[in-house]
This record gives structure tokens, sequence and C-alpha cells, in this order.
């Protein structure tokens, strides 16, 4: 990755450091849901009137909950006063305030209370200490006048801590929070220009691991603007909207208020990520961003993804990290951090066997699942358990053991969450063996893996801040984590768990992890059979915050979702497909063979051949030049057949003729009329003596090349034939009186013998009518598509229906699989190109253009569409985008020819026109 996700938790602790070298606060010295409003220039009283008196010069930190003071002076610790805990706030020298010191101190503020922290003495990241009994500690303002709008503050604050209900803390802070950014608002001189123009305003705050800060959003004609309210870490965040590439909508706390902003197109972490008050704001800034972003896709879908994943565009690791934010998951949020898998199972061999089988994890159960005993034991509680029934007590991801494993890169994350303490020495992140071992046989550990193990920074792994993180009962030292024995450093370590990640093993069962974690296995009964189940407050939409009254309950209710951790957005409600891996041939480089060729055993080395060549040719697709044009036909063509020498040219038209043209004569040779309506269309069975055409008259023709006459004739339908195919001396035909049937037989050989009787096989019946079908390469499958725009996946040898798939919003145009005969694309009268997956019937992909396209030509990877306009379309079905338009006939591209070599295209049109395209290299 271009950016390193701990970036993430460097923007709330390196920020600072790194614009000024001696600061050490930082928002994770508040409590969670607390917020820092104000700082004043300010000194701490020590020792006043004795002989020791001292001023420690720093700054005064005004907190929703909490009195924070910095020492200039690094060797002094920060002083956190939880306003609960105080007594007594008052200017110094009122009230009996000072009592015990000499005099009074001229702008001081004075704090008497019973409890203080004492943090990050010597910039030493370490357990705070504490240190209670009643005292008192004077803090003098640089600007007097300040004091006691300082000291009102801070008593309104006391205030609300000191409700006896957490509830009516909260709304007491947000009132104030809300009135602040009221009279408050984003100043427009930090603007970049005086010439930007302002689209709207609103509050929000910015999210970052654990804490958010208020401020206001402003987003102009260029810029998206975040100032904060406290003006830290920085007065402003800006982002150029030309450099945004992608923004999804978020939850934050289960409510549908966060916008998160990437300028990148691969990298886990946003650039920004903003919660906002109103749902409204949120959606109206979203909806600006798109709108200015008309030259890419703002927000991609997770079946694009998954073809681009299936063909080898992208990796195992690269396609967890987009479903995973497509999920809502994000390294700004550590209750919905990103999620992987453990994939190695074996953690004590010396040496890491990735072509063993039994080297990896059962991907096709949950981590609770693993171990049959301990499953006995959950599903023995579970069938007593009265409803809402859940298996696991606590989740496979939350923010406790996120920092579990990156207390070493994010300890103050971990002070933070634990309320200034480490986890006990022994329950630390200790070893990966051990690990593993306690997510097998722990009574209540069920947790997955997170991105950094398969990631390149081995900092999660090395104690390099030298931390003290406690003794264990052996009397060891926690230090760096202990690795398996085929590990011989963190970085080999991390190598070898991306190869594992990226192993066959993985690729060939990653789905079956995908199905539980982001697919069908996420809930309902099919969670229930694959022992998924987990509490009924982790899944999106169990619970509906706003329809509870009680603010205690409610707060209550979010904290335990938060910490508890939260199940991803349900992405796929269908079986996810495999990925696909050849076993001889680079995914990035599918075979371009086209399915509609015979299958030939004396065809293997040619095609083998050809590969390159072929694929070259697709890859310059776009060159193609119209090379010469010839009007054959009184109406629209609608078949176009080649002879293996590529010499004789027959086309099928609506004027109801099968004409036979030369290529190298550049004459029209033959004109064959079998009835008085249109012909739909042709193909040259294997040897080219026979061209067979199919009509609207309900027939079947087969025309001897060689006789010039017609030979056999199969009455076969009710209604007109609209495409047929044939293979291994099969006739398979479609029609308009919603079937398509399977014929076996051989037509005569020549016109005097006797007529061929052609045997039924199969039919295969549709609820209408059905103008398109197309075979797999091995001819074990067909797909039909038809007037009400479905897919239907048939498998041929059982004559039974395998997927069937609501595609279009009208007639399916063109069907075809892909070469490798794992992926079928339909076009549409809708204008969409639609990519299903053959195993599992999912759509994954869609494209739209504004027009139909009438028919295809496609090697997997990239598609050459007839448009209705007449254009030749060029598609990257992987970038999700059209890369060229090619101007050809005046009325609609009705069919398509192309050579083994693909350096050859034929096209019929609407205006009677058969057109000749060359690829210039």
């Amino acid at each position: 990755m271009a950016r390193n996700m701990h970036q993430a938790f460097a923007g709330a602790t390196l920020v600072g450091e790194t614009q000024h070298r001696r600061e050490r606060f930082s928002l994770l010295l508040l409590n969670l849901e607390e917020y820092y409003f104000e700082q004043h220039t300010a000194s701490h009283i020590q020792h006043k009137g004795s002989q020791n008196e001292r001023k420690i010069r720093g700054s005064l930190k005004i907190c929703s909950k909490s009195v924070i003071f910095e020492p200039d002076a690094i060797s002094q610790p920060i002083i956190k006063i939880p306003l609960r805990d105080c007594i007594k706030i008052g200017k110094h020298g009122e009230n009996g305030a000072n009592r015990h010191f000499a005099k009074a101190v001229s702008g001081g503020i004075s704090l008497i209370f019973s409890q203080v922290y004492f943090i990050k003495e010597h910039n030493i990241v370490a357990p705070y200490k504490i240190e209670r009994g009643t005292m008192e500690y004077v803090f003098e303002l640089d600007v007097s006048g300040k004091v006691e709008g300082v000291v009102e503050t801070l008593l309104q604050l006391h205030r609300a801590s000191c409700l006896d209900k957490l509830g009516d803390q909260t709304a007491m802070i947000t009132a104030i929070l809300q009135s602040r950014l009221a009279r408050t608002s984003f100043d427009k001189n930090r603007f970049q220009s005086v010439s930007e123009k302002l689209h709207m305003e609103c509050k929000a705050e910015m999210v970052t691991p654990l804490v958010t800060n208020p401020g206001h959003v402003c987003i102009t004609d260029t810029n998206l603007y975040f100032q904060p309210l406290n003006g830290y870490p920085k007065p402003m965040v800006q982002i150029t909207l030309h450099d945004v590439r992608r923004i999804y909508k978020r939850r934050h706390g289960l409510m549908p208020l966060g916008l998160e902003v990437f300028c990148t197109e691969d990298d886990l972490c946003s650039d920004v990520y903003l919660k906002f008050y109103e749902r409204q704001d949120r959606d109206d800034l979203y909806f600006y961003i798109a709108t200015y972003l008309e030259h890419h896709v703002a927000e991609r879908t997770a079946e694009g993804y998954t073809l681009q994943w299936q063909r080898g565009l992208l990796s195992n690791y690269q396609y967890l990290l987009h479903l995973n934010t497509l999920a809502d998951r994000s390294c700004n949020d550590l209750s919905q951090y990103p999620v992987f898998p453990w994939v190695i199972g074996d953690y004590s061999s010396s040496e890491l066997d990735l072509s063993n089988p039994g080297t990896f994890r059962d991907l096709s159960k949950p981590v609770g699942a693993l171990n049959k005993e301990r499953l006995e034991r959950l599903l023995a509680r579970y069938q007593e358990m009265p409803e809402p029934k859940f298996m696991y007590g606590s989740h496979y991801s939350s923010p406790g053991y996120v920092l579990f494993y990156l207390v070493r890169i994010a300890p103050e994350y971990m002070l933070c969450l634990q309320n200034g303490r480490f986890d006990n020495a022994d329950r630390m992140f200790n070893s990966i063996a051990e690990t593993w071992k306690n997510c097998l046989d722990g009574a209540t550990d069920f947790k997955e893996l997170i991105p950094e193990f398969y990631g390149d920074d081995v900092s999660f792994l090395v104690n390099s801040l030298k931390l003290d993180l406690g003794k264990r009962q052996g009397g060891q030292m926690v230090d760096d984590v202990e690795l398996p024995p085929w590990a011989r450093s963190p970085e080999d370590f991390l190598q070898k768990s991306r190869d594992a990640l990226e192993s066959d093993y993985v690729s060939e069962h990653l789905h079956e992890w995908i199905d539980l974690v982001f697919g069908y296995k996420q809930k309902g009964r099919d969670a229930v059979g694959a022992h998924n189940v987990f509490h009924p407050l982790t899944y999106e939409g169990g619970v509906d915050l706003n329809s509870i009254e009680d603010p205690d309950e409610k707060v209550a209710m979010l904290t335990q979702i938060l910490e508890f951790g939260q199940t991803p957005k349900q992405l796929f409600v269908t079986p996810h497909p495999r990925r696909i891996t050849p076993k001889f041939k680079s995914l990035s480089q599918p075979s371009s063979y086209n399915a509609s060729t015979a299958d030939s055993p004396g065809e293997e080395s040619f095609e083998d051949l050809t590969e390159e060549s072929r694929t070259l040719a697709w890859s310059n697709i776009t060159r193609l030049q119209l090379h010469e044009q010839h009007k054959i036909h009184k109406e629209a063509v609608t078949g176009i057949a080649v002879s293996r020498s590529g010499s004789s040219i027959f086309t099928t038209s609506q004027d109801s003729t099968l004409k036979m043209f030369s290529k190298e004569s550049k004459m029209l040779q033959r004109s064959i009329s079998f009835s008085n309506m249109a012909l739909s269309s042709c193909l040259l069975l294997p040897g080219d003596a026979t061209v067979v055409s199919s009509s609207w008259d309900n027939n079947v023709y087969f025309y001897s090349i060689a006789f010039g006459r017609r030979q056999d004739t199969l009455m076969g339908h009710d209604d007109a034939v609209s495409k047929i195919c044939w293979r291994d001396n099969r006739l398979y035909s479609a029609s308009w009186d919603s079937t398509v049937k399977v014929w076996s037989g051989v037509p005569a050989e020549t016109p005097g013998s006797r007529r061929h009787q052609f045997d039924l096989l199969a039919e295969l019946e549709h609820d209408v009518s059905v103008d398109t079908i197309s075979l797999s390469a091995a001819s074990t499958l067909l797909v039909s598509g038809t007037k009400e725009g479905t897919v239907t996946i048939w498998d041929l040898v059982a004559a039974t229906i395998l997927h069937q798939i609501p595609c279009h919003s009208g007639t399916v145009c063109d069907t075809a699989f892909s070469p490798d005969s794992r992926h079928i694309l339909s076009a549409g009268e809708d204008g969409c190109l639609n990519v299903v997956d053959v195993q599992t019937g999912m759509l994954i992909s869609s494209m739209t253009s504004d027009e139909p396209q009438r028919c295809f030509l496609w090697d997997g990877n990239s598609v050459l569409s007839g448009s209705q306009s007449g254009e030749l379309l060029v598609w990257d079905l992987l970038g999700g985008k059209i890369r060229e338009r090619i101007q050809g006939h005046t009325g609609a591209v009705t069919c398509m020819w192309m050579n083994e070599q693909c350096s050859s295209v034929l096209t019929g049109g609407e205006d009677r026109q058969i057109m000749f395209w060359k690829l210039q290299y």
C-alpha cells in the first residue's frame, strides 16, 4: 500500500509532535466520548508562599469531563483532573479557596479535588499514576481577563459531570457543545482562493480512532474543509475536490451519519472521516462531491470488485481490503476495524508447507466452530438459551481485540480504552501460537485477525518503543511477540503470512470465509446452520437507538455495542463465487478463445500457439479500423458465418434471404430464399459443407453449399426460431414459443438422399419467448435470454435449471460464456452489460450505456459490442468503463463475427451493410 494503515493512528498521536516536538497532549488523554473545547497559556503555581514556590509554564486544556495541564518541560508529567472529582472550583482568592496561601494569585483558578492523574512524565508512555486525597491546585492564566469565563465554563461542565444519570450527563454536555458550535462558524479567510464559491457549511466531527473532534465543515466549488472548534491538532484540514477518488457513506455509532473521503484508489486509510449531527447534512455533502466526481465512479460495488478478484486483477489481500471498506469497516473506527481471517493453522512446525492443506485453517467455519469439543459445549448452551439466542458471547472484532494486536505501536490507545492501564501481562499479545491456541480452545475468545498480519510493517510485533508492558507469571517481561518456529524474523513471518493468504488453497476457499463474514451465512437460517450466530446487538439494524427513550439506557446500549464489536454490513445475499485459479495460464491474461468455436482435439496445439496473439489482439481492440463495406441485403442483416479459410461469407437477413459473398472477388455469389419470412441467424457446420439458417416461419433450414440446394428442413417450433447453435452433432434452437430444444442427428449428405429425422433430446421450457442462447465451451451448459430480461443457466446433462437471474429490464439481446466458462455476459435492451458467475448465479458486475447493446464479442475481460446507434463500443469490464467508441453503421449493429486470431471482425447492421474490420497494431 502507498500509505500505511498506522497513519490513521499517527493522526491522533504524532501530528502534534511533528509540528511541535514538545507537545505531548493528544485527544487520547480524554475519556471516551469526551470533547476538548479550548486551551489557555498558563502556569501551575506550586508551593505558593514558601521558599520552594515555583511556576511551571504550560497550557491549560478545558475538556468536557476534565481539566488537563500540559507543562512545557517534558520532564514534568501532564496533569489530568477529572471534573467529577472536583470539590470546589473558583477564582483564586474567593470563597476561601486559598486559605493556606499567603496572598491571592492574579488571574488564578483554584481547583480543589480528590483525585489526579499524572501522565507521560519525561514523555514516557506508561500507565497513568494516580494520587488520591484532598488537594488544591492553582493555575494562573497569562490573560487574567479570561479567568471569569473559564471558571464559569468549568462550573457548568462540573455540574454536567456530577449528574447522577449518564444519559443526563451526555445530554447536558451535548447541549454545551452545540451551543459553542452555534456561536462560531467557519473562518472564510482560510479559503485557498478568494475566488472560491461557498456551497454549504455545517457542524460535524472529525473521526479518528477512539476519539472525535467537533468543528465546522465547509465545501466550496474546489475544496472540502474541516475547521476544529479547538484548533487542534491544526487550525484546518483541507482536501482538494479534484484529488478525491472515492467517497463512502458510513454508519458511526450505528447511526447513518458518517462520510469517509479517499484521495487514493486502493488504500485502506481515508484522508478524512466526518461524522455529522444531521443525516441530511451528510447526504447533501455526499451528493455534492459525487456530482463533482464526473470523471470516475464515486462508489464502487462489491460485485465489481468480485469480478476483478476472480479474474486476478486483485489479490486476495486487496479484495479483502475493498470488501472491508464497502462493509463500513474503517481504520478510523476501532469498533469497525477491518477484519481479516486466520488462514494458517500450523504454528508449531519448523517449516511452513503451503502445499499441504493441513497447514491451513478451515475457512468454511467461523473461529468458534473450529474446535469440535468447544463447539459442542456452545451448542448445548445455545439450545437452552431463551430467545434471542446467540452462540458466541464475544465477537471476532472489537476495539479491545484490535488494540490487543496493536498495543506495541498504539500504547496510548490501549491506555485510553482502559482508563490509563495496560492489560494483565499474561493476557497481552505475547505469542502468535498462544493467541491461536486460545482462539481454538478459549471459552470466550473467537477473534479473527487484522490487516497488519498481511502487511509489510513489522512494528506491531516488535517492542521498539521499549514499553514496560509488565511481567508474566513466569517472570519474563512482555517484549517482542514470540513468533512460530517457521518464522526466522518478524519480516519473514509477515512474508510467509502473505504467501499463505495468496496461496492456491486460500484462493480456492476464501469465498467460504467471505460467506460467513460479509455474505449470506452472516444472518438468518444460514448463519445458524454454519454455527455463526453472534449477539443480536452486533448486527446492523439489531437495535433502533432512536426508539429508546430512556437516555441512560440509550447511552449504555451504544457503549455496549461499540465496545463489544460490530458485524460488517452484509454485502452478499447469495453464495459468493470461487476465485478462478487456472493451473497454467496467468490470471491477468485469460484465454480469449471464442466459446462459439467448435472444440476439436486436433486444434489444441493451434490454440496454444495463438494464445499470445489473441491476448495481444484484445489488448489492442480499440484500434479496429474499417477495411471495407458492402450492401448485399434489402433489410437488416441478422447473422454472419464465415468459412474456415475466410474466403466465403454467409449472411442472413430480415429480407428472408441467405447470401454467399466472396471475400476475394468481393462479389455476391449466391442468394437463397427458403420462405417469405425473415431469417434470424445462421451458422456453418464443421467441414464447411452445410449452412444452417433459422427462420421466423418456425423452421430451421439446412443448405448444401456444394449442391446449392436446401437439403433438410426441421419444423421444430410453434413460433419464430430466434437463434441456433451447433456442437458435436447436436442442434440447439431457441424460439419465441418459449422453448429451447436440443436435437440429435446428422443432416443428409446429398440432396437426393433420404431426409434425416432429427430426434428431440430435451425441451427447456421458459415462461416467455427466448431471444438468444449460447453454449459453454464443453457443451455441458447453455444460457438463454428472454423477452422479459431473464437470463437462465441450464445444465444440459440433466436438462435442469441451475440459475435463473432477472438481469435486464427488457429483452436480452445477446448472451455468451467467457472462454473459461466461469462467467456469462448478457447485453440487454436496457443498455446494460451484466456479468453473472456461473457457479453461484450471482450478478457480479453491471455496466450501463445510454442505448441498447444488440450484440457483442468478449474474451472475459474486454468486450466489443454493437450498439443501437451503429457504434462499436469497447468495454473494460475489470476497470468498469467504456474505453473506446468506434463509428460504424448508420443503424443498429445486429450481429458480429470474429476470426480465431481475433484480428478480423465482421459486423452486420440494420443499414443492410456488412462491414469488414481489421486490427491495426
